[in-house]
């Protein structure tokens, strides 16, 4: 784990995980925790079910060599949390039509979340990336 400062105080928490579904539920519990350490406990509910799709995403789909691990960074931004889940592959998730075999993780996503998009990484990946807000919350 690393703590990123910014201006004085502790506003991200970077974590490295395995691509492996037990994974997803430790990062479920660090983001609990980062949220209630800043006092967001309210984003709970919303921010667990966006990382959790974002982080099942890039566990099922971003097939790359072994010892690639998935990055989440939890960063602090006005009214909310910005969840991010970097990894190792270059394939874009695409938003599918939700029916009996799946599809529903990124239309939740674009649900729950005031944003959501994907960036390019520093060298190999992408960064998939949430908004959740206070906001946002409100309104669902």
């Amino acid at each position: 784990m690393q703590i990123q400062q910014v201006d004085g105080e502790e506003k991200a928490v970077v974590w490295q995980w395995r691509r492996h579904r037990r994974c997803v539920g430790l990062a479920r519990a660090q983001l609990r925790k980062a949220l209630a350490a800043w006092g967001l406990g309210e984003l709970e509910s919303a921010a667990v079910a966006v990382l959790s799709e974002l982080m099942a995403n890039a566990v099922v789909h971003a097939r790359v060599s072994p010892g690639r691990e998935i990055r989440t960074r939890f960063l602090v931004v006005e009214s909310g949390v910005r969840i991010e889940v970097h990894d190792a592959s270059d394939q874009l998730p695409v938003p599918r039509v939700p029916d009996e075999s799946g599809g529903y993780g990124l239309a939740l996503v674009a649900a729950l979340a005031e944003r959501w998009g994907v960036e390019e990484r520093g060298g190999v990946g992408k960064c998939v990336w949430a908004t959740v807000t206070c906001s946002g919350v409100d309104a669902h």
